[in-house]
């Protein structure tokens, strides 16, 4: 371990300074800071519950690279990144495209999908004419019935910025 820990404010509860505070220490070496009464805590593993104080979240964040990170980021892991990317790359598309291109089981997907959209890294596209994608079927249109196709927001770009600014602090 490190000896700089990186603390995100959990969106779950959005703790505010002086509320009773826990930090949970996640996968990735961050610490998300839940206040205590956050009814989420139930199912995380106990063992990874940490004692942590504003004096300390405060301490460590400098002005570097903290203050870039949107607190969301915090939520995501390696797959959200990969959804994300795949939207980038590739535009709008529906989950089971994006499950099968990732190899997510379908139920997953639109959970993660859902998810994203809820946070506001992602967008329903509404039901509209759409073009398939270059090279998949060229000149054919479609009309948008029997999917909810999602595109990326700038929140999600700013999102798939900063985890792979994350992801090339720790190489």
């Amino acid at each position: 371990m490190t000896d700089e820990l990186t603390y995100a404010i959990a969106k779950c509860c959005t703790p505010e300074e002086n509320d009773p505070i826990i930090g949970y220490f996640k996968e990735d070496n961050s610490i998300a800071v839940h206040k205590t009464t956050c009814p989420n805590l139930t199912g995380l593993r106990m063992e990874r519950l940490l004692d942590v104080s504003w004096e300390e979240i405060q301490k460590s964040n400098t002005p570097d690279t903290s203050q870039d990170i949107p607190v969301e980021v915090a939520e995501l892991d390696e797959t959200d990144y990969f959804i994300l990317k795949h939207h980038q790359e590739l535009g709008m598309d529906y989950s089971i495209v994006v499950a099968e291109t990732l190899r997510i089981p379908l139920d997953e997907m639109h959970k993660r999908h859902r998810k994203l959209r809820e946070l506001g890294g992602l967008k329903r596209v509404e039901g509209r004419i759409i073009h398939y994608r270059k090279n998949i079927v060229k000149g054919k249109w479609i009309k948008h019935r029997n999917h909810t196709y999602y595109e990326l927001t700038s929140k999600g770009m700013q999102w798939i910025n900063a985890l792979e600014k994350i992801s090339s602090s720790t190489d």
